[in-house]
């Protein structure tokens, strides 16, 4: 009698484990056909027609410049959280409808994509493959014909992912990315993507730097704190890179000018600072009034609980920023329902529109954190700052369907300062 129910254990458990491989590999093939669908919906848009596409070129460091005497225009997009798996599909598509519609109406000469570019969760997506979306995302860019570069975000290489921050950096190297300006950096300097893009004038002169920074992931590149949400902070060696390259490009300038002007900057990454979170709740805590410090300028703070999830931790860039009096703006996204820009300490912080489809809960329904910035830098080492809606009239655009959506704040401009 025990020999006959060990022996019908053993069936039951290779029944059990039969009907789970089963049910994998169902998966998995399911799996390979939604990605090969979705990575079709990225070459399916058409090339842009520019009328005079700017080109970069290398310089003798190897860095990327563009060289105009005109506008320059730079889109920052953020947050744009591909799933990549079958169970995404649907909200993955729409995500690359909306970058295309944007990036085609606006045509600008950079895209610049502040982290978070995959989320290949795997309860929701049902794949660990980071590769798929960010695949997706390339194919959309390169049909698209536009530059393209990006900064990491803390859900682009989970550590349940199948591949790790340095392959994602040799993914986005490889030359089959022709229009991918992505550098993975110097290798003795914490993180991936630290490099610089030059904007100069016919004469060579610097008159916007771009500087694109990994702002890292978790204090402990693990699944607890990927769990937890303990954001790291950009590292010492970091800042010193940054500092040696503003001095680099001061130096550059002041030859060609026989000026000892510091070189104006722009700032891109994933997570802000802990000085975004300090200004912010200087405002809230003057009854959201500006102080002198602080200078309110637009857009809103609707995240819920912690406001502004920066690092946990210190970091010493925007001391050095202050310092060395250069960087007139950063750029970041990762909070997904905050887009607000203001000044502090002389400096803009600005959140980017998310176009978020996935992340957030129910988030495809609503549409008032969906949308894109753009950056116009000017001759006279000036910019401007404009933040678009995904769904004003500016994107009625022949070719590209809109899904309808709740615009969760009557007025998207709307200060809504959540307690």
């Amino acid at each position: 009698m025990a020999r006959e129910k060990g022996e019908k254990g053993k069936r039951v458990l290779l029944a059990s484990v039969s009907m789970v491989m089963a049910v994998a590999t169902v998966i998995a093939g399911v799996n390979v056909l939604s990605v090969r669908n979705l990575l079709k919906k990225g070459n399916t848009y058409k090339k842009i027609e520019y009328k005079n596409q700017l080109v970069p070129q290398k310089d003798k460091n190897g860095n990327w410049y563009f060289t105009t005497d005109g506008d320059f225009k730079i889109m920052q997009l953020t947050d744009i959280h591909i799933g990549g798996g079958f169970m995404s599909k649907s909200v993955d598509e729409k995500a690359l409808n909306a970058v295309a519609a944007m990036i085609t109406k606006e045509k600008p000469d950079l895209v610049i994509a502040t982290g978070d570019i995959s989320f290949p969760i795997p309860h929701r997506a049902g794949t660990f493959n980071n590769y798929s979306g960010i695949k997706a995302f390339a194919n959309l860019m390169e049909s698209l014909g536009v530059y393209w570069d990006v900064t990491f975000g803390n859900h682009d290489a989970e550590a349940y992912s199948y591949f790790d921050r340095e392959a994602v950096a040799q993914f986005y190297s490889d030359e089959e990315y022709k229009y991918c300006l992505f550098q993975a950096g110097p290798e003795d300097v914490d993180g991936y993507g630290n490099h610089t893009i030059e904007v100069k004038n016919s004469m060579g002169i610097i008159t916007q730097a771009i500087i694109l920074i990994d702002s890292q992931a978790y204090v402990k590149d693990n699944l607890v704190e990927s769990i937890k949400g303990t954001y790291d902070n950009i590292h010492p060696n970091q800042v010193e890179w940054y500092e040696s390259e503003i001095l680099r490009m001061n130096a550059e300038n002041e030859k060609i000018s026989r000026e000892s002007v510091p070189v104006k900057s722009l700032a891109f990454f994933h997570i802000p600072l802990v000085e975004m979170d300090d200004a912010w709740n200087e405002f809230r805590k003057n009854d959201y009034k500006d102080t002198e410090n602080f200078k309110y300028i637009e857009g809103i703070i609707a995240e819920t609980g912690r406001q502004v999830c920066c690092g946990f931790g210190e970091d010493n860039l925007f001391e050095k920023m202050l310092e060395l009096g250069s960087t007139k703006a950063m750029f970041n996204g990762h909070d997904h329902v905050n887009n607000t820009t203001f000044e502090y300490k002389g400096i803009l912080f600005s959140y980017g529109y998310s176009v978020d489809y996935f992340a957030y809960s129910g988030i495809d329904k609503f549409g008032s954190q969906r949308g894109c910035t753009m950056i116009t830098c000017k001759s006279d080492t000036t910019f401007t700052i404009d933040k678009y809606n995904y769904y004003s009239d500016r994107y009625d655009l022949d070719g590209f369907i809109r899904e309808k959506v709740t615009m969760q704040y009557e007025d998207v401009t709307y200060q809504v300062f959540a307690e």
